[in-house]
């Protein structure tokens, strides 16, 4: 059972992000089915996206500061094949100003269900690699995805 704090702030989540990504030979394994970790990367992709690269590179030479995964849990619940075109839905919350929590789903062409969910904590640092507090500057780029605002 959660807690009332975690569970209302995962009720604030951003609205849901669409991310296509083409899946190529390269991507899957000898059957044509893509090779699990790419989903990895696919994820990757998908919250670069929402970001933006422009706001990752300004908070790495301006502020010092980039993200790391903390924590990772993916489920394959069904296989992805080679030429699909998989939308990737996004939606995060922010649990501190130290780390946002970014559920993630790959679908498939006219699916019920979603082949991959994946559940990602990310944590922000500095180049020392130390935890360190998100940029206002960031803190209000992905605060605008919430029609709310946010409260940290």
């Amino acid at each position: 059972m959660q807690n009332n704090s975690q569970s209302s702030k995962e009720m604030n989540y951003s609205p849901t992000f669409n991310f296509p990504v083409q899946i190529y030979y390269e991507d899957t394994d000898f059957s044509g089915v893509v090779y699990h970790p790419n989903f990895l990367k696919y994820f990757e992709r998908a919250r670069e996206h929402v970001i933006g690269a422009d706001i990752l590179a300004s908070l790495w030479d301006e502020y010092g500061l980039g993200f790391a995964v903390y924590r990772s849990d993916m489920l394959c619940h069904d296989g992805v094949e080679f030429a699909d075109i998989i939308d990737v839905r996004t939606r995060f919350y922010f649990e501190s100003k130290y780390r946002t929590v970014w559920q993630q789903e790959i679908w498939r062409p006219n699916a019920k269900k979603p082949a991959v969910t994946a559940s990602i904590e990310m944590i922000c640092m500095n180049k020392k690699r130390q935890l360190a507090p998100m940029s206002p500057e960031l803190l209000e780029h992905l605060s605008q995805s919430f029609p709310t605002g946010i409260n940290l």
